[in-house]
Formats: C-alpha cells, sequence, structure tokens
C-alpha cells in the first residue's frame, strides 16, 4: 500500500510543478504543429506519436482543454489562443453530441474552462464569448441527461455508449455537465413541455452507480471487498432490473479496473464541493442536504481506501488489481510500481484520477468537524503521487515524445496498447486522458502553491 510523506506541502512540490508546465508547454506545442484534424481527435501515443483510434472521440477536449491548463498555469497568451481556437472549430459536434456519456470530459475541460477562467478574472469577460461558452454549456449537459434510462420508482441512470442496458462507472466525472449546466439555470425539455431536473437526474445517476458499480462489503455486497468497482452494470431495460457486473476494459467483472475506480473517487469527491455550494431547500427533496453529502462522502471514501490499499508504496497503481499476472510479482503493493515487468503494466492514468479525488475528498474533509486528521491522511497521499507521478520514469522528458505522462494503459482487453519490441507488456506510452488530468492535478497544486483561489470545475 501506498507509503504517505507527511511532510509534503504544495510549496515544497512547486519546482517540480514548474518543471511539469515547461514540459508541458513542449509537448502540447509538437503535437499542435504536426496533428491533422482531419485524421480524428488524439488519443494514445505509439512510439511517441499520438494516433486516434476509431471509437468515440471523447479526448477532443482533452487536447484543447490541456492548452487553456497551460494558460492557466503560465499566463502564456498562445495557449489560451490555441485553446480557444480548438474549441470553436473542433468542439461544437460534441455539445450536441447524443452517442456518447462523455460530455462532461468533453466540454467542461473546454467550454468549461473558457468560461472559469472568465469568472476567476484570469481572461477579460467578454459577455458574448462568456454567453457561448454557457450556451454551450447549456446544451450539453441536457444532451447529456437525455441519455436516460428509467428503472421505476424515481430511478435511473446516463447509459453508455454501449447502449440503454449498461451503466458505465466513467460516467460519474462526465456528471459535471449536468452540475455547470444546472448551476447556469437550464433545464432539460421534453414532451408536452416538461422540465426535467439536471440536478435530479445527476443525483439520481450517483446513487444508482453507488449502489450497483461501487461494493461496500455489506448487505447485497456482503461477499466482496469494501471500495472495489464494477466498470459496467448490466439492466434488463423491459422491467429495469439489474442483471449482472461486467467490463469493457477490466481484466473481469469480478477485478476492478483501475482507472474506472479512479473516476469514481474523483468523480464523487469533486461533486462534494459542488452540492456543498448549493441550498440546504434546492437539496431537501433527496432527504436533505447533510444526507446527501454524507452519502456521496462515503462512495469517496470507500474507494479512496481501497485505492491507497491496493496501490503500490510509491502511490502508482497497475491497471487492474485482479489482473492475472500480478501474481507472478511477489509483494508488489509494498515498493514502488514498476511499469518495466515482464507480467502486468502498470496505468499512470489511473493514479493521475485519483490523486485530483484525493486532493478533492482530502479538502471537503478538513473544512468539516471531526474530519481534518483523515483528510489530511488524503491529501498527503494525493501529495504523494504528484511528487512521484511528476518525476522519472512517468515525466516524458524525451524532447521527441509527443505525450507528457508515460506509462497509460488505454484498453488492455483489446490489445490496444502499443507494447515496445522485446517487452512483453505495454509501457512507455501515453494518453490524452492521462496528460490532461496530470496537468489537471499540477495546476490544483500549483495555485495552492502560489496563493491562488481553490480550482473547481463550477462557479
Amino acid at each position: 500500500m501506498i507509503q504517505i510523506d507527511s511532510t509534503l506541502t504544495a510549496s515544497k512540490l512547486k519546482p517540480q510543478l514548474d518543471r511539469l508546465f515547461e514540459v508541458s508547454a513542449q509537448k502540447i506545442r509538437l503535437l499542435q504543429d504536426r496533428w491533422n484534424p482531419s485524421s480524428g481527435a488524439p488519443v494514445f501515443t505509439v512510439e511517441g506519436r499520438y494516433t486516434s483510434r476509431g471509437w468515440t472521440e471523447w479526448t477532443q477536449g482533452f487536447q484543447f482543454g490541456s492548452a487553456i491548463l497551460q494558460f492557466d498555469a503560465t499566463g502564456d497568451p498562445s495557449f489560451l489562443e490555441m485553446g480557444r481556437i480548438g474549441t470553436l472549430h473542433h468542439m461544437a459536434s460534441h455539445v450536441s453530441h447524443i452517442g456518447v456519456h462523455d460530455h462532461g470530459f468533453n466540454n467542461v475541460s473546454t467550454y468549461g474552462n473558457l468560461r472559469r477562467l472568465m469568472n476567476e478574472g484570469k481572461v477579460p469577460a467578454d459577455s458574448w464569448e462568456k454567453h457561448f461558452c454557457e450556451l454551450a454549456l447549456k446544451i450539453s449537459g441536457a444532451v447529456q441527461a437525455a441519455r436516460w434510462t428509467d428503472l421505476g420508482n424515481d430511478q435511473g441512470f446516463i447509459f453508455s455508449f454501449n447502449g440503454p442496458h449498461s451503466l458505465f462507472a466513467d460516467t460519474i466525472r462526465s456528471l459535471r455537465s449536468l452540475s455547470v449546466a444546472h448551476q447556469l439555470g437550464h433545464v432539460l425539455m421534453s414532451e408536452k413541455d416538461s422540465r426535467i431536473s439536471l440536478l435530479h437526474r445527476l443525483i439520481r445517476h450517483a446513487q444508482c452507480t453507488a449502489r450497483y458499480n461501487v461494493y461496500f462489503g455489506r448487505g447485497r455486497d456482503a461477499y466482496d471487498v469494501p471500495g472495489r468497482v464494477a466498470h459496467e452494470s448490466i439492466f434488463n431495460i423491459r422491467d429495469g432490473s439489474y442483471r449482472c457486473a461486467s467490463s469493457q476494459q477490466g481484466y473481469s467483472p469480478f477485478t476492478t479496473w483501475t482507472r474506472g475506480h479512479a473516476w469514481i473517487l474523483c468523480g464523487y469527491a469533486e461533486q462534494l464541493g459542488f452540492l456543498e455550494s448549493l441550498g440546504d431547500e434546492e437539496l431537501k427533496p433527496y432527504d436533505g442536504k447533510q444526507a446527501l453529502l454524507a452519502f456521496f462522502q462515503e462512495v469517496a471514501e470507500t474507494t479512496a481506501n481501497y485505492y491507497l490499499e491496493q496501490a503500490s508504496s510509491d502511490g502508482l497503481i497497475y491497471w487492474d488489481t485482479g489482473a492475472p499476472g500480478l501474481a507472478h510479482m511477489g509483494d508488489y503493493r509494498n515498493r514502488p510500481a514498476e511499469p518495466d515487468n515482464d507480467f502486468e503494466p502498470v496505468d499512470s492514468s489511473a493514479a493521475a484520477i485519483a490523486a485530483q479525488g484525493l486532493l478533492h475528498l482530502g479538502d471537503f474533509l478538513q473544512s468539516r468537524q471531526g474530519g481534518e486528521a483523515v483528510g489530511v491522511r488524503y491529501r498527503q497521499a494525493a501529495l504523494t503521487i504528484a511528487k512521484h507521478l511528476f518525476a522519472a520514469p512517468y515525466l516524458s522528458e524525451n524532447p521527441a515524445h509527443e505525450g507528457l505522462i508515460l506509462h497509460s494503459i488505454y484498453h488492455r482487453p483489446n490489445g490496444w496498447d502499443h507494447a515496445p519490441a522485446g517487452k512483453k507488456i505495454p509501457m512507455g506510452e501515453a494518453s490524452m486522458w492521462g496528460d490532461y488530468h496530470a496537468r489537471e492535478l499540477g495546476l490544483m497544486l500549483l495555485r495552492e502553491a502560489k496563493g491562488e483561489p481553490e480550482y473547481k470545475f463550477f462557479s
């Protein structure tokens, strides 16, 4: 399990954070100069060059969102312009995309970050640009909420691109699109002008995900390990009944794919901040604000504890906690992760996402009476992960490599990840989501080190 460094602070990490964004600038420019938009969105690298993968264009927002984060971190206006132009020219189809569960990834990373910078005063608040971003965010949240499977009894979920029977763990992170659109006063309009609350669908989706995709070691889950996560839950859409666990990108339905697990941790943790910003009256229909916050907190803490137990001593983690090759690696959880091994790949992107969740959760708990000690523990765990993630062998110092954070894994069961010549497993490559989340984690810490306001996806 992770060996938490209790001495770390954001200020102590600032030299690493400055170096992260120095390298990041090189990587963003390298990709921007070479990339042909007709090739589709960049997804992951093969031998150091970003390639596309025709599945869904869920990574486009990370490409241009990364440039916007780079501006936030460094103040270099060329990156702001890059992010603005990329958003204007390439993101409109993602706003109205009715076929994916990825709106929070694509549109909050672009339109959302541009609006955030205006609200924070980091860029001049042009009224038309702000309205443009807000309209995009409203539509995006409504389109995401419209992908709804009704389970009856006022329950349901936002279904994945696999179809209306499929509930993905990933979608928790896309709830941020519903959050922002709701905050902007938007609703989903349906037949006979019925008004569907985006907050209502956000909460019901989160409750359904926790009930079926997250295991708590009690009741229905008495046979299982607290904090484990199933990537996918399958339902009979005719009668609304739960059928079974499944996994698209993990080893099996009964092991934990760590990137999906990390998105659960990050998604519930950052929604705590959003829900806390709402008034008591608005959350009264959901058993009240404190009960709802306690529910989200329990999910976040349960998955956080599982992550910390399953991670290697440096806080990095392998791609699936039940991957069969781990049986050949001895006491792998009590030594630093080893991306150059013969059995199972490390997934640095899972670590970057989980660290964000741990930081959000730690900050939330430190603000609440009785949660200070455990909040400090989660924060220090996040700092420990960042310390190792933003250094060799993960930080990509090779000026010819387009990726920022190495040893990311996309889809092991489909064989989409690149294994170098002479190696038995994938290693040494980067992903758009891994690079984006590393930048977002780095920005959270850099703003703290510089005494700037806390980074939040919502206003």
